[in-house]
């Protein structure tokens, strides 16, 4: 092989030989090895043996269990597979081998069971050997590291720092199908959205350029019975512009373009705790639609909704975390055409530095195989569909909606790149996420992916010591790549996450390269830390109105229970409930002056007579919901058009209770501002109207100075006194609100049918220090966070009221918190804490959710 240098002279190029041979390579160094030993030896002092220091003992070389068994165990492998074949019916394989070739297996659909019927996770092997496993909701999901639960400190340190990735594919999909109105109106009548969506985000969303987020509930009865909060995503409507032209011209010859085009697809994202539920009310909606539609005179046959379940069909995996992008850049390559790469211009590159993707944006790409990388960093985007980031981008700077028009007319790369894509590879009808009951091609082979890399090193290395058979035959471009869905949850910017929705059978491949890359695995636990610290609900247990919640109280109860009898009675602590007794909410209520509540004893004829004839009836009246299960009476405002709407129903509208819209209406500093505002607060008030049917507001509590909230804490009301006393008190001080230990133990007792209830004390000692409760605590404070918060459920009559006490206090400043008392259950000690109103902080009301 002859090559010209710079001089035009043509210059030998040698070749390296294809094998070596070892003896006559090391006869020919054979000096120089001499050398080297030498000088080894001397530096050693004629002293080969290895330093006892150093010396393990190994038993690599014994393929016994234990010393004790002779029988000897193989190692499980290729070899093991090949047994169980030969075998046959003649003896069958051992039950680990059979288990570990089952683990091995990674099919298109469905998720892998034990022996009872309990779904593994694609990952579950891997989370097996490092997490503490635990049955839930169907499911063998990882609980936390080994330990006594703690970590919390490291865990918050990784949030700050690093990214975190939890396997969340235990939530499923159920996908709507049909005409766009028909899927509206089930969607309608079965959620509660956000009061505070404009109508550019509203329109975003049914475009498919970002999701939504909502709270579940049974068809017709949108506010008695909530099910699960969901996420839904809609299917673009340009999703299919590659071929747009071809598409038009086929559908128009068939005079059918506009049924087409109105035909839909919703994704709804439900939690395994509440799917069965949920999707059995969204079935009973689309049999409840499609009923009314029939019998409407302009009916038309082919008007139909399907509500399927993609349960064993996609997967969806969570990187939270402040390097949460670093991450994703350094395992996402999205799969490029044959054009020249151009890593500085990508539109991926500058889509995610220019930070033009709104909150709960959706991308949809292709990537290649993670494991299949040949050159560093981000490839060119020819698969990502940007199109709704940059019009949402232009909607918040120009601030009207025909700015999406022009931004995709503006925008052409992205579309000419699909062109290019589907002219030179041709995979654009494989490439699509939506429709999963196409097959996606599940990913490569470990083991083959293995020997092609054996054979590149020795070809490297110029061995011939290749694997023969591998990679004889092409493999199809197909099985290394993968259509996904990136969801950015940018709820504030100190807690980030995305969402990775991705074909079941890929989620090895994703969740092995995203650890690699310096993500770390966290389970349910530390999820449910990461939520408290980021301030968000944590479902099930921040929703005490849904059935999930029940069930899991429920069993937790169960367990308590058992391990207290198996625990000495001498060291066997007192009972507490686990499942707090709401109804006991309604004794701080009761306990007000009747000029501050009108709960008349004939609550039937009152309910029947008036809340019946109203509308919004559902707040407060007393009938009983038939899908209404759970022990929880009431209801919980998450938006802020709920929460004045009920207000305006029980005649409170003077109470302070101020939440926030878009508009600026109720503004609280305007009030507090307000230097005439006892001289207003002193006029007759029409007294409050409230039905057994309570209103619940989530809170966020701060320990005024000190002091660690646990799951379950009462929270109660404290005098004007007991305040002065405990904020004006010097650090110094050791005083504390301090009740009896029989209070403590007296305070809540268990019924014969396993309830429990507050007691009201009857001696005139212990009454003076009783406080009923006004709400409890779902979510414990997280232990070495820098700033500790809690999750409360309170009242919200109760928190207008006391926020009313406060501040006709003169010497108390008026705060939009309000102060509270908080008490663990087996504590003695009543902690002084401020509580923050959610609805009353934010415009994007309570819907979000983790």
């Amino acid at each position: 092989m002859t090559q010209s240098n710079q001089r035009g002279r043509s210059q030998t190029l040698v070749v390296p030989p294809r094998t070596i041979n070892v003896q006559k390579f090391a006869e020919s160094r054979g000096p120089e090895l001499g050398t080297l030993h030498s000088i080894i030896k001397n530096r050693l002092q004629n002293d080969f043996s290895s330093q006892r220091s150093k010396r393990r003992r190994t038993t690599g070389h014994d393929n016994r269990s234990t010393k004790n068994k002779h029988r000897k165990r193989q190692k499980v492998g290729n070899k093991d597979v090949d047994k169980t074949a030969s075998l046959g019916n003649d003896k069958a394989a051992p039950r680990r081998v059979r288990r570990r070739t089952e683990l091995r297996m990674n099919p298109n659909s469905g998720f892998l069971t034990s022996g009872d019927g309990t779904k593994r996770l694609r990952t579950h092997v891997w989370h097996a050997k490092r997490f503490t496993m635990t049955k839930l909701w169907g499911f063998h999901l990882p609980l936390g590291l080994h330990g006594r639960g703690r970590g919390s400190m490291a865990l918050l340190k990784k949030l700050k720092d690093s990214a975190l990735v939890h396997d969340t594919s235990y939530l499923t999909i159920v996908q709507l199908e049909g005409p766009e109105d028909m899927v509206l109106s089930i969607l309608d009548k079965t959620t509660v959205h956000s009061s505070s969506q404009s109508e550019n985000a509203s329109q975003d969303i049914l475009s498919g350029f970002i999701c939504g987020k909502a709270m579940l509930h049974h068809y017709g009865v949108p506010f008695s019975a909530a099910i699960a909060p969901i996420t839904y995503m809609w299917q673009p409507q340009n999703f299919c512009c590659i071929n747009a032209k071809a598409t038009e011209d086929t559908y128009e010859k068939q005079n059918g373009f506009d049924d087409f085009a109105s035909s839909r697809q919703l994704w709804i994202f439900i939690n395994a705790s509440a799917f069965r539920e949920g999707f059995e009310a969204l079935q009973h909606a689309c049999k409840r639609q499609i009923t009314t539609v029939l019998n409407h005179p302009m009916n038309d046959s082919k008007c139909t909704v399907s509500c399927i379940s993609l349960e064993d069909r996609l997967a969806n995996l969570d990187v939270i975390g402040s390097r949460a992008l670093h991450v994703l850049r350094k395992t996402l390559n999205p799969a490029t055409c044959n054009a020249p790469r151009r890593d500085s211009e990508s539109k991926f590159v500058k889509t995610f530095e220019e930070d033009q993707i709104p909150s709960f944006g959706v991308i949809s790409i292709t990537v290649d195989d993670p494991r299949t990388f040949t050159e560093g960093g981000v490839a060119n985007s020819s698969y990502i569909n940007a199109e709704g980031a940059l019009a949402y981008k232009k909607h918040e700077i120009k601030g009207n909606a025909s700015s999406v028009d022009n931004s995709e007319k503006e925008s052409n790369s992205p579309p000419c790149k699909f062109s290019e894509f589907k002219e030179n590879s041709n995979l654009s009808e494989n490439m699509d996420l939506w429709h999963v009951y196409k097959d996606v091609h599940p990913p490569v082979d470990e083991s083959l992916l293995c020997s092609k890399r054996h054979n590149q090193r020795m070809e490297l290395f110029g061995l011939d010591n290749r694997i023969s058979g591998a990679f004889n035959t092409p493999v199809n471009i197909q099985h290394s790549r993968c259509p996904i869905l990136l969801i950015k949850n940018y709820r504030q910017k100190s807690f980030i996450r995305w969402s990775i929705i991705l074909p079941l059978s890929w989620v090895k491949v994703i969740w092995m390269s995203l650890i690699s890359n310096g993500a770390h695995a966290i389970g349910l636990r530390e999820k449910h830390w990461v939520a408290c610290e980021a301030g968000l609900p944590y479902f099930p247990f921040d929703f005490p109105d849904c059935n999930s919640y029940s069930c899991l109280m429920e069993m937790d109860e169960a367990a308590a229970d058992e391990s207290a009898r198996r625990t000495p009675l001498s060291s066997r602590p007192f009972r507490v409930p686990i499942l707090s007794p709401w109804n006991s909410v309604h004794l701080a209520l009761d306990k007000r002056s009747p000029t501050e509540r009108s709960f008349p004893l004939h609550c039937k004829d009152l309910c029947t007579k008036e809340f019946k004839q109203r509308s919004f009836h559902d707040f407060t009246g007393c009938g009983e919901d038939q899908h209404a299960t759970t022990p929880f009476q009431g209801f919980i405002a998450r938006t802020s058009h709920i929460l004045s709407r009920f207000l305006n129903q029980i005649n409170g509208s003077h109470l302070l209770l101020f939440p926030k819209f878009s508009n600026g209406e109720n503004n609280i500093f305007t009030v507090i501002k307000d230097k005439m505002w006892n001289e207003h607060s002193d006029m007759v008030i029409s007294p409050v109207n409230y039905g057994p049917k309570l209103c619940f507001v989530r809170v966020l509590l701060r320990a005024y100075r000190k002091g660690v909230f646990e799951g379950g804490a009462v929270v109660c009301a404290p005098h004007a006194d007991e305040i002065l006393l405990l904020t004006q008190r010097s650090e110094c001080s050791e005083g504390e609100l301090q009740i009896t230990e029989s209070s403590v133990r007296s305070y809540f007792a268990r019924q014969d049918d396993g309830k429990w209830e507050c007691q009201i004390p009857t001696d005139p000692v212990t009454e003076d220090s009783y406080r009923p409760p006004i709400g409890f605590v779902t979510t414990g404070s997280i232990l070495g966070s820098k700033k500790p918060v809690a999750v409360a459920l309170c009242e919200a009559i109760n928190l207008a009221c006391l926020r009313e006490d406060q501040w006709r206090v003169a010497s108390l400043k008026r705060r939009k918190e309000i102060y509270v008392l908080v008490r663990n259950l087996r504590s003695t000690t009543f902690r002084l804490a401020t509580a923050n109103i959610i609805l009353e902080q934010s415009e994007d009301d309570d819907i979000d959710y983790l």
